[in-house]
């Protein structure tokens, strides 16, 4: 009838218009229209920071590609090169060396404080990785920051600082097993001259070092696998559950902080240290703490660095900050010193460089072999035409 006509016509009118959802029934027909929020409609601010990254309160999500890796390895290097002045300086404290597991325990605790507090002051608090993701996390980090700190009782700290350099060789490997990658004949080359120079330097080490022990090699390496599959476990944690760093740090290292403490109070390890440690507060936790600080901002701007360019790139701008804390070890600390020591640095820097050259590949052009002898020989040409002219 025309009245039923009419009432449709009114009806459809009604559920056109834009941000309504109406829900109708009549006797003989069924209406449901449901729309979309506007564009000038405002987001909620929990959805809004799920892709930010956020570092000690700045969101680089603000900026662009560049700015953003200009602002983290400038945060890696300032931080991280005092963490290394610190690191060594607590280690040169007499009688300290045997303590490297209770310095990773405190460590860990100031961590974990420092996380506790800035995930208060952040809007999303909830904790979106799951638990046990970061009892594996948790379990590697105590694994890579513990054996490193111990291996400081039987290396040269330089040794142990040229190991942590040729991370990029397992990380590789864990790219290839955990993320299923794959890399080209460059970064192959770089892990190869990682690889030679960290032999050559080891050598070196043994050769001018009268304290050298392999202990120290075995504790160093056996960290350099943890890192490596660190990295890929939380750059793959991180963006399949869009976890912020400061949950990353609070949760995995107040986890580790546990373990370690479990481990040192089964071995008896613990009151030494804290006997220790209570005859030198400035110098053991007074050092620690800003050691730990220091720490805690540098991995702050490599947790960033990893979400927003993945593990290879944050472990190649860590790996250059680490070629830097050598130099200024020579400087600040007495230690024999050979130039075997610059030979075996510089293939680690080649390799440094050709990793960087695979991620920029076409950015940067090099020449080729066949393109230098096509150049040479085009020159002879024309330098011999002009002579016979």
């Amino acid at each position: 009838t025309e009245r039923e006509k009419q009432t449709e016509d009114n009806n459809s009118t009604e559920c056109s218009k834009p941000g309504t959802m109406d829900l109708k029934f009549t006797s003989s027909r069924k209406y449901i229209s449901i729309s979309v929020p506007s564009k000038t409609q405002a987001m909620s601010p929990h959805i809004k920071s799920v892709d930010d990254v956020v570092v000690l309160g700045m969101n680089l999500s603000k900026f662009n590609k560049p700015t953003q890796f200009f602002i983290c390895v400038s945060g890696v290097f300032m931080f991280y090169l005092i963490y290394g002045y610190l690191q060594e300086l607590i280690f040169s404290v007499e009688g300290f060396k045997p303590f490297g597991w209770y310095l990773t325990l405190v460590q860990f605790g100031f961590y974990s404080i420092f996380g506790l507090i800035e995930l208060q002051l952040i809007q999303d608090k909830r904790r979106r990785i799951p638990g046990k993701t970061y009892m594996i996390i948790a379990f590697l980090t105590v694994g890579t920051m513990g054996l490193s700190n111990t291996s400081l009782g039987y290396l040269n700290y330089p040794t142990q600082v040229i190991f942590k350099c040729c991370k990029l060789i397992p990380v590789m490997i864990g790219g290839v097993f955990i993320q299923g990658k794959r890399y080209n004949i460059v970064d192959v080359s770089a892990a190869l001259c990682m690889s030679l120079g960290l032999i050559w330097f080891t050598l070196a080490d043994s050769t001018v070092a009268p304290n050298f022990n392999l202990t120290g090699v075995v504790l160093i390496s056996l960290a350099l696998c943890a890192d490596a599959v660190i990295g890929n476990v939380q750059e793959k944690a991180m963006k399949l559950h869009n976890g912020s760093n400061s949950e990353m740090v609070l949760y995995s290292y107040s986890i580790g902080f546990v373990y370690i403490l479990f481990g040192l109070t089964c071995t008896s390890g613990l009151s030494p240290a804290v006997t220790f440690c209570s005859k030198h507060p400035v110098q053991t936790y007074g050092y620690a703490f800003l050691f730990s600080l220091t720490g805690y901002f540098g991995i702050s701007f490599v947790l960033a660095l990893i979400k927003i360019f993945g593990a290879l790139l944050a472990v190649t701008v860590t790996t250059g900050r680490k070629a830097m804390t050598i130099v200024l070890s020579f400087l600040f600390f007495a230690k024999p010193f050979t130039l075997q020591y610059v030979w075996s640095g510089l293939l680690v820097v080649l390799g440094i460089f050709l990793n960087v050259y695979s991620k920029n590949m076409d950015k940067i052009k090099l020449p080729s072999l066949l393109g230098l002898w096509k150049k040479s020989v085009e020159e002879r040409k024309s330098r011999t035409l002009s002579q016979t002219v």
